[in-house]
């Protein structure tokens, strides 16, 4: 009988299949709680390669598409422009309405690409034309330019008080007619039913002399306000803007009106030549909108050349300018303009970052789930340890004891793969620019089929038998230990610093695991020394509790590596995890008040001469920046400073507004005492400058002449009291007026009063902050947004904090790197949870005959129960020291490679947040794990029976 079983299970495979289907299936029934951890941990990870890609590219199509809806709500992405010849016929004429509507035929060059786009329509635009009379109101030396503009997208944005909108069919021998604003109106003197007699500029080689047109006033509108940035850069329309004359004495008043479809039909019969005439396309990146984004970019590229290849084949006779048809109608060349390529190139850099962001939390769980296979495969072959010997006793090769666990566990695997991916799939968000990644899921599969043979064959080879010259297997092994460890320390420094001075790229998720392993060979280190120093002082103590639980925590000291391993970077994932979470949480709150200013602000184009009142909402209050744009002299050296931003503001406000602003405490206490007097232009007027003004004038003031019209010129000294410092410079209070400036420009801030002395400025800018009681009423967004339309008219700009906040966390990145961070910390927890009960199993044999031989020796069961406890106190303890270390030395090594100021906006990178409250919960929740562990090994200790206690094999 035993020669057959011996036979049967370790017949040599040289005789014929050793692996035999009864054998299998008997090796599978003892090995069935392990086999399904390791199908459970395969699944998983074949499950996330199908799965989060395609969630990680629906977060960016939302990310995507939130940013070009955003953009297209201010001007169109796409846009193509060109002006017709009117001359090329005689009389001439053009066919606005055809050649409008024709537009739509443009898309064709773009190819299959052109169903990404839609067209919204067309406008024109006429060079300003002189107004010769009327003769507006005001000083004899004032010039009035005035452009006509065809804008059907303007219908819905103005009100007419009087009159109608112009007619795009206008009737017989009748003038083409416009529509002006109440404020046009009024600078013109005019009303409905006036004629307006304008110049409008000659065409070079078609006209000795500029050609004369008269327009009729059909309406007067009143510009409501909008939703979106429909007036932004169209301020003339509502309100006139007046400049100083380039060539001659006296100021030019700019305004413009809106005409009819068919003015420029009728200017074309009276000699004018063509407007500009513009084509809008709308950029539509429903579904895989960055797929469809990358689509679209490509045929931009060449858009232009393709276009005036296939409508651009000849020349204007008139101009000798290239001339183009469409729709029939000659034109002059075509202009693309493309602002998607730009957005789409900007997102894809902040996508990168997040991809990076999330690589390294990705990259941590799937180590995590291959350590934890690790330990499952190990605690296997401890299991089967006996079998094993039994089997290599009776002649079992290595090879065929290998080919024995391959057969159980590889089908277990692939099965669990298979599903895991299917899973994957069936759950994996369809239409969707990411999609299902099969080559990791292999590649993870393989490892784990790998992962079998590999420890079999380590726990089940022949050792070498040391010869007399070889070094002994202690040496060796220590030896080798040293190599191992100084490798991976080296190998994680250099990460570092290729990741540091390279910024992120494909060793992102390698370098923190790394930096993992490196925390984790130090702890190997540091631990059993720690334990050696407690043993030392248990063993001078009275009982004999501590030192039986210290001496054998530092005998399982070296064993418990693998589970080391896992708890801490498990640990150091979700502490990392929470510090970007938090970080960038507190980030967005920064970037929000940056961009709003205060509670809100609104912001319009020039410095008009009328300053807001008090706010007359109850329970806010208001605060008043203008922005002006001089040439500033040094006193000392004489050196001329160019365009010099120059901010006036009321500290006093300011210090309303934002009480515990430091901008508002440093201006209020050097220019308060300024602010409230009538201000002389023979008195310096005291004024904060930026560093770099400062380092321009080093020790003096600042002097700038300005004219204004109708005035002599007016020379104003500035007396810095005081240099902006770095924290000064990014206050809140500033960010609605540092956004109309370019980056680097010189800044100055004086008081107020200084407004008198100020011309006005077209190119200016005025910031109203506001700020609200705080009393937490739901409609404090709509008392705060009347107030600012109330105040600067409903051109205004204006951006409220809590909004403006909504928006920054509903943005997809933002929400997609939070999901990812949440997702891969819960699943590593899981499997980190899985492994820490492994190992503890592996390990539980042991330390439970140890407990059960020193209750036969009168061990009370409470007794027992410390010792299971300091057993396993000192892991749990380097565990939480090791994951908090990690957790909180990675973001400062990474640091130059986390710009997480992509995904907060504001004026700088957000500084690093540690969530301590995230990271003492963790921390907690180890220990209370190992607690747990600790009594489920007290109980059952107290189950076990004499016999168990006695078998000493």
């Amino acid at each position: 009988m035993s020669h057959t079983t011996e036979r049967t299970a370790t017949r040599p495979t040289a005789t014929g299949t050793a692996v035999t289907r009864r054998l299998v299936r008997r090796e599978t029934r003892g090995d069935l709680p392990l086999l399904a951890c390791l199908a459970v941990l395969v699944l998983l990870l074949t499950a996330l390669c199908a799965w989060a890609p395609a969630l990680a590219g629906r977060q960016e199509d939302r990310a995507l598409r939130q940013r070009v809806d955003a953009a297209q709500t201010q001007a169109p992405l796409i846009s193509l422009s060109t002006t017709p010849e009117v001359f090329n016929t005689s009389p001439p004429a053009v066919d606005m309405a055809s050649l409008l509507t024709a537009g739509r035929t443009l898309t064709e060059q773009l190819g299959p690409a052109a169903r990404h786009l839609s067209f919204t329509g067309g406008s024109y635009d006429y060079d300003p034309a002189s107004l010769l009379s009327p003769r507006p109101p005001g000083p004899a030396n004032t010039s009035t330019n005035l452009t006509a503009s065809y804008l059907p997208s303007a219908r819905a944005h103005v009100r007419y008080v009087s009159g109608r909108p112009p007619a795009d069919h206008t009737p017989l021998a009748t003038p083409p007619q416009i529509a002006l604003s109440q404020t046009t109106a009024r600078a013109l003197g005019v009303r409905t039913g006036s004629r307006l007699s304008l110049e409008f500029p000659k065409t070079p080689e078609a006209q000795d002399a500029p050609p004369h047109a008269t327009l009729s006033v059909s309406g007067i509108y009143h510009a409501t306000a909008a939703a979106d940035d429909f007036w932004t850069g169209r301020e003339t329309l509502d309100r006139p803007a007046r400049y100083a004359a380039e060539r001659s004495a006296g100021t030019v008043l700019a305004v413009r009106g809106l005409v009819g479809r068919d003015a420029a039909d009728l200017l074309a019969g009276a000699g004018v030549g063509g407007p500009r005439v513009t084509w809008q396309l709308r950029a539509d990146l429903s579904g895989a909108a960055y797929d469809r984004a990358r689509a679209l970019t490509g045929p931009l590229s060449h858009y232009s050349a393709d276009l005036s290849a296939a409508r651009c084949q000849g020349s204007d006779w008139v101009t000798g300018d290239i001339s183009c048809r469409i729709g029939g109608q000659a034109t002059g060349s075509l202009l693309v303009t493309d602002s998607l390529t730009p957005l789409l190139t900007a997102f894809t850099t902040q996508d990168h970052q997040a991809r990076a962001l999330a690589t390294y939390a990705v990259d941590a769980l799937a180590a995590v789930a291959l350590a934890t296979v690790a330990v499952a495969v190990r605690l296997l072959l401890r299991r089967r340890q006996p079998h094993l010997r039994l089997q290599r006793a009776r002649g079992a090769s290595t090879t065929r004891l290998v080919l024995l666990r391959c057969a159980v566990a590889w089908p277990v695997v692939l099965l669990a793969a298979l599903l895991g991916w299917a899973v994957g799939r069936a759950l994996a968000p369809t239409g969707a620019s990411g999609s299902p990644q099969p080559l990791p899921a292999a590649l993870a599969t393989c490892v784990v089929l790998l992962t079998v043979p590999l420890m079999t064959w380590l726990a089940v080879r022949e050792p070498r038998r040391p010869g007399r010259l070889r070094r002994t297997r202690r040496k060796t092994a220590v030896g080798r230990r040293v190599v191992l460890e100084l490798t991976v320390l080296l190998a994680t420094a250099a990460g570092v610093v290729a990741l540091r001075s390279q910024g992120p790229d494909g060793i992102l998720g390698a370098v923190p695991v790394l930096v993992a392993l490196s925390v984790v060979l130090l702890l190997l280190r540091v631990y059993p020394l720690v334990l050696r120093l407690v043993l030392r002082q248990a063993r001078r103590g009275r009982g004999t509790v501590g030192f039986i639980g210290a001496a054998r925590a530092a005998h399982d000291a070296p064993a418990t590596g693998l589970a080391l391993f896992v708890l801490v970077l498990t640990l150091g994932t979700a502490v990392f995890g929470g510090l970007v979470q938090r970080t960038i949480g507190d980030g967005l709150a920064t970037g929000a008040a940056w961009t709003s200013g205060a509670d809100a602000s609104a912001t319009v184009a020039g410095t008009p001469a009328v300053a807001p009142g008090p706010a007359t909402t109850t329970g806010v209050r208001t605060a008043l920046q203008r922005l002006y744009a001089l040439d500033l002299v040094g006193q000392d050296d004489g050196a001329v400073v160019s365009q010099v931003a120059v901010i006036t503001v009321d500290p006093r406000q300011l210090a309303a507004v934002a009480p515990k602003s430091g901008l508002a405490e440093a201006l209020l206490s050097g220019l308060g005492g300024a602010s409230g007097g009538r201000v002389d232009a023979r008195v310096p007027l005291p004024s904060f400058v930026s560093p770099g003004l400062r380092a321009a004038e080093r020790t003096g003031g600042f002097g700038a002449t300005v004219v204004t019209q109708g005035e002599p010129p007016v020379n104003l000294t500035f007396k810095p009291v005081g240099t902006l410092s770095t924290d000064e410079l990014r206050d809140p209070l500033l960010g609605p007026v540092t956004a109309q400036i370019p980056a680097g420009t010189p800044m100055l801030i004086t008081v107020a009063g200084a407004e008198r002395l100020l011309p006005q400025q077209a190119s200016g800018s005025t910031v109203l902050l506001l700020g609200s009681d705080g009393e937490g009423k739901g409609d404090e967004a709509t008392a705060l947004r009347s107030a600012a339309a109330k105040a600067l008219g409903p051109l205004a700009q204006i951006r409220v904090r809590t909004e403006t906040l909504s928006t920054l966390r509903a943005d997809g990145l933002t929400q997609g790197l939070g999901t990812i961070y949440t997702t891969t910390s819960i699943l590593a927890a899981l499997s980190g949870l899985l492994a820490l009960a492994l190992e503890l199993t592996l390990t539980a044999q042991e330390r439970g005959r140890t407990t059960a031989f020193l209750r036969t020796l009168g061990l009370g069961a409470r007794e027992a129960g410390v010792i299971h406890f300091l057993q396993l106190l000192p892991l749990a303890v380097a565990t939480a020291l090791g994951g908090t270390l990690l957790g909180l030395l990675e973001p400062r090594l990474l640091a130059p490679t986390l710009d997480l100021r992509q995904f907060t906006g504001g004026p700088a990178q957000p500084a690093l947040r540690t969530d301590y409250s995230l990271t003492l919960a963790l921390v907690a929740g180890v220990t209370l794990l190992i607690l747990v562990a600790a009594a489920s090994e007290t109980v059952l200790a107290r189950r076990r029976r004499l016999g168990a206690v006695l078998r000493l094999t």
